[in-house]
């Protein structure tokens, strides 16, 4: 872990994202009067939604919408 001071992080902030991005740091700390005030790492890498992943895999009843005042009168919470 690298500290480095506003200032420095001010006129060397892509040299220090350089780093981040290429490994040769895991993480940054910014200070400010010598006290540590952030953070600089990387961000992590989500996984890409997949749309239609379940498509043909699983069926969906007609009767679905069925219970919906019951279902909605239980989130309204309601007892009637």
């Amino acid at each position: 872990m690298t500290t480095v001071n506003m200032h420095e992080a001010k006129s060397q902030l892509s040299r220090l994202v350089a780093a981040i991005r290429s490994g040769a740091q895991h993480e940054v700390v910014i200070a400010i009067n010598g006290a540590p005030a952030a953070r600089l790492v990387p961000i992590e890498d989500k996984p890409k939604l997949r749309w239609g992943l379940l498509k043909g895999k699983i069926t969906v009843p007609d009767s679905i919408d069925g219970q919906e005042v019951e279902i909605e009168r239980l989130f309204d919470g309601r007892s009637d």
